[in-house]
C-alpha cells in the first residue's frame, strides 16, 4: 500500500495498541513493530513519523529495551512517551532517575503553548501519568515543554531536530486533550495528509485478495463473527464463486443468530453451507460441567465437522482466517507479553489440505474491521453483533448442558440486548450479555412458592478488551431488563447485575 507510515516501536508498553489506534482514528496508517527492528528495515519503510511506546524498564538500566542511537539522525520526527521519553533522553546525554515521589494517575500539567506540539491547548493541561523514574536533566539542545510539582520535564522537544518526549500518556482517554495532542504530532510536525481511510483501504484489498488468489479456490470457517463475515465479504467481492463458506451451526448460538448469518450472505455471490450440528455437539457435551473441558470438546467437534465438510470439496488453493491485528500484537513482540496464545499467528492448521493462508484483516483493529464491513454492504446488525466466545453459551451456562438451559438463557439474553438497544446504550456499552448461573434460590410467583435459576447480567466498557471496567447502565433500564425477564422467561426468579472489573474478574464467567 501506498499509504503515508507512522512506526510505532514498542518497548512492552501496555497501551501499545491503543497507541496505533489513536494514530489511525486521525486517518494516518501505523503499524506496531518490536523496539529493536533493524536500521536498514526503518529506512525501507520510510515512516514519516516515529513513536516510542511506554513500558515496564529503567532506561538507565543494563538490560533495558533501546533503540539505536541513530535513529535521531534519519531526519523523521519522533516521539517518545513515557518510558519512550526517559530512553530518548538518556541516548542523546540527558539525565533519567528515580525520584522520591512518583506520579500515577490524573494530573496537571503547565503546557508551553508555544511548543507545537501543544498548538491549540491551554497551558494547563489534565494528563495521565504513570511513570516511577523521569527525566531531571535535558540533553544538549532540548528544551522543557511541560512540568508538574513533581517532574521538571513532563514534556520535552528538540526544536531543531523535531524530536519530542511526553512523560505522561497521550494516548488514554484521561488526557483530556490527548488525541488533539497527537494530532498535532501528526498533522503538523510529521506532514501527515490523512491518506488512510477505509473506502480506500477496501479498494487495495480487494484488488490484493483477487490478485493473490487468481482463479484458486478459497475455504473459509464461517462464525457468524465479525471478523468471519467481513473476511466473507472481502473475498466474495474479490472472487465470487471461488469461495466456500463453511457454517457450522453448534446450536450454541444466541438467538435466531444462525438465521441471520444464513439470511445475511443469501444473496452474495459465494459457496454457503450451514451444516447442522447441533446433536452431534449435544451429545458430546452431555453431563460436562468444567468449563475447561467444555471449550475443548467444542473446539474438538468443530475442527471434526469443519473438517468433514472440507473433504467434500476437496482439495482447496486458499484457507482464509480473520486474523485481526491486536491478534498479530497480542501473539507477542519481543519484550511485550504473549496476552493470548490460541490465535493463528505464524501457525497454519493441519487438518485441511490447502497451499496458502490468506488473512485480509491482519492489519485491522475491530473498530477499522467494523467500518470496513459497512463499506462493503454488510447489514449493521452483524457488523455491530456483539462479541461472542468461540464456544458459544456453552460458557454462558454455569454447569452442565441442556437444550433447556440454553433457550432458557436465548430468551433472557435477548431480552437484555434488546432493551440496550431500545435504550440507546448499545453502542455505549461495548459488551453486555446474560448468564445462566447453576445456583437456584426460593422465589414467590403468584403467591406460589418458586425455587428456580439466578440469572446474571454483565456490561462493560472497555478500550481494547485486555482491561474493562463495569458499565454503569441506567437502574431503570436494568428494572425493564428484570421485569421482562422475570415476566417472559420461565424458569429464572432472580437477577443479579455483575459489577466486577477486568482484572481482577475476566469478562466472561467461565
Amino acid at each position: 500500500m501506498s499509504h503515508q507510515l507512522v512506526l510505532v516501536l514498542d518497548f512492552g508498553g501496555q497501551y501499545n495498541q491503543l497507541i496505533a489506534r489513536r494514530v489511525r482514528e486521525n486517518n494516518v496508517y501505523c503499524e506496531v513493530k518490536p523496539y529493536d527492528l533493524p536500521m536498514e528495515q526503518i529506512r525501507s519503510m520510510n515512516p514519516i513519523g516515529i513513536i516510542f511506546t511506554g513500558g515496564p524498564s529503567s532506561a538507565y538500566g543494563p538490560e533495558s529495551p533501546r533503540v539505536s542511537p541513530e535513529i535521531f539522525s534519519l531526519g523523521i520526527p519522533v516521539l517518545g512517551i513515557c518510558y519512550g521519553a526517559q530512553l530518548t533522553a538518556h541516548l542523546l546525554g540527558g539525565h533519567v532517575t528515580s525520584p522520591e515521589n512518583r506520579e500515577y494517575g490524573r494530573t496537571l500539567i503547565k503546557a508551553d503553548t508555544s511548543c507545537a506540539i501543544f498548538d491549540g491547548l491551554s497551558e494547563n493541561e489534565i494528563t495521565w501519568m504513570s511513570h516511577t523514574d523521569y527525566i531531571d536533566t535535558l540533553p544538549e539542545g532540548f528544551l522543557g515543554a511541560g512540568s508538574t510539582p513533581a517532574t521538571p520535564y513532563a514534556a520535552m522537544y528538540h526544536p531543531g531536530k523535531r524530536i519530542y518526549g511526553l512523560q505522561f500518556h497521550p494516548e488514554v482517554e484521561h488526557t483530556e486533550n490527548g488525541r488533539k495532542i497527537l494530532h498535532n504530532f501528526l498533522y503538523n510536525i510529521c506532514g501527515a495528509v490523512g491518506d488512510w481511510t477505509m473506502q480506500d483501504y477496501a479498494q487495495t484489498v480487494i484488488a490484493n485478495a483477487r490478485k493473490t488468489i487468481g482463479n484458486g479456490k478459497v475455504l473459509l470457517a464461517l462464525s457468524g463473527g465479525v471478523d468471519s463475515s467481513v473476511v466473507a465479504a472481502l473475498l466474495s467481492k474479490a472472487v465470487g464463486s471461488q469461495l466456500t463458506c463453511i457454517f457450522v451451526d453448534h446450536g450454541l448460538m444466541r438467538k435466531n443468530e444462525g438465521d441471520e448469518v444464513e439470511a445475511a450472505f443469501g444473496g452474495w455471490d459465494i459457496r454457503f453451507v450451514r451444516v447442522d450440528a447441533e446433536k452431534r455437539f449435544f451429545d458430546r457435551l452431555s453431563g460436562v460441567d468444567d468449563p475447561e473441558t467444555k471449550r475443548k470438546i467444542i473446539g474438538e467437534e468443530f475442527i471434526r465437522v469443519f473438517e468433514e465438510e472440507a473433504r467434500k470439496i476437496g482439495s482447496v488453493d486458499f484457507l482464509a482466517q480473520g486474523t485481526i491485528y491486536p491478534d498479530v500484537i497480542e501473539s507477542g513482540t519481543k519484550d511485550a507479553a504473549v496476552i493470548k496464545s490460541h490465535h493463528n499467528v505464524g501457525g497454519l492448521p493441519d487438518y485441511v489440505d490447502f497451499k496458502e493462508i490468506v488473512e485480509p484483516l491482519r492489519q485491522l483493529f475491530k473498530d477499522e474491521v467494523r467500518a470496513l464491513g459497512l463499506e462493503l454492504g454488510l447489514p449493521e446488525y452483524l457488523v455491530w453483533r456483539q462479541p461472542f466466545p468461540g464456544p458459544g453459551l456453552a460458557i454462558r451456562v454455569i454447569g452442565d448442558i441442556t437444550k433447556q438451559k440454553l433457550d432458557t438463557l436465548r430468551d433472557a439474553d435477548f431480552i437484555f440486548r434488546d432493551e440496550l438497544a431500545r435504550a440507546g446504550l448499545d453502542r455505549n456499552v461495548h459488551q453486555y450479555f446474560a448468564v445462566l448461573t447453576n445456583m437456584r434460590s426460593v422465589g414467590v410467583m403468584g403467591d406460589e412458592r418458586t425455587y428456580d435459576h439466578t440469572l446474571a447480567l454483565r456490561g462493560v466498557t472497555t478500550t481494547d478488551f485486555m482491561t474493562a471496567d463495569w458499565a454503569r447502565i441506567p437502574h431503570e433500564v436494568l428494572e425493564k431488563v428484570s421485569n421482562r425477564i422475570i415476566n417472559e422467561v420461565r424458569g429464572i426468579n432472580r437477577i443479579v447485575y455483575d459489577i466486577t472489573s477486568k482484572p481482577p474478574s475476566t469478562i466472561e464467567w467461565e
